[in-house]
């Protein structure tokens, strides 16, 4: 193991700990099932629909690392920069790389840990029924892809400030446009007035498209590049951030 991925795991580790020596990791996997429970088996009706199916569990995922994400993500630069601290973790040969990985793999793992827990819903569904094995795999990989892509645009907006509140505000705008800019009902009213081209475009930024893809059990190389092209360039805008502030 090189000096440079020793750095990454250190960094990681030591994010990984901070999440679980409080309450906060815990509170966040509570809820996160909670809801996730909530809007499968209520909102979604997941016993009358009377399909064994995961498609209402899915469905949700979006809006939901819509706003527990950020909530996630908002601490990781924003609290070192408000305590002090990101200048001397950058002091004991750490570059801002290096960190921004092992905080990104901390956080993504966390959300990838609280995903894996909802394991209750597709044994149900293969207790009640014959759920299609490949679609639920599909959207558990579309779900934890989605999920790294906002730790990843979380991560960015904790760069930008001090600001714990600030930054999950912009994490969520973030969010909500990337969600809604391929959103039926958006791309429908778009369709209205503007050429077939715009709408593409527009639509090209969005999470729901690839998302749905990958809902529907259909693993296409675009999709999985167009998340990894979303985490790669906001680590690299968060990355440029860094820099500028820290003088690295």
């Amino acid at each position: 193991m090189n000096e440079a991925t020793s750095h990454v795991l250190a960094v990681a580790k030591r994010e990984w700990r901070a999440y679980f020596d409080s309450p906060v990791a815990y509170v966040f996997i509570i809820i996160f099932l909670m809801l996730a429970g909530f809007f499968t088996f209520s909102l979604a009706q997941f016993f009358e629909a009377g399909q064994a199916d995961l498609n209402g569990f899915f469905a949700w995922h979006p809006w939901l690392y819509m706003i527990l994400v950020p909530a996630v993500a908002m601490r990781l630069w924003a609290e070192e920069r408000r305590s002090g601290t990101i200048e001397l973790l950058f002091t004991v040969s750490v570059t801002p790389l290096q960190a921004l990985l092992g905080k990104f793999a901390a956080a993504w793992l966390f959300m990838l840990l609280a995903l894996a827990l909802t394991f209750p819903v597709p044994m149900t569904a293969a207790y009640l029924g014959a759920p299609d094995l490949g679609a639920i795999v599909a959207g558990y990989l579309g779900s934890g892809l989605l999920a790294g892509a906002y730790v990843a645009a979380g991560m960015f907006t904790s760069a930008l400030t001090r600001n714990q509140v600030i930054s999950f505000i912009l994490a969520v705008v973030i969010g909500l446009f990337l969600i809604l800019a391929g959103y039926s009902p958006v791309t429908d009213l778009l369709s209205r007035w503007a050429p077939t081209w715009f709408v593409d475009g527009v639509a090209a930024f969005s999470f729901m498209p690839h998302y749905e893809a990958l809902q529907r059990g259909v693993i296409d190389l675009r999709d999985l590049v167009y998340f990894a092209s979303v985490m790669v360039f906001m680590l690299f805008a968060t990355q440029v951030v860094l820099k500028n502030k820290v003088g690295r």
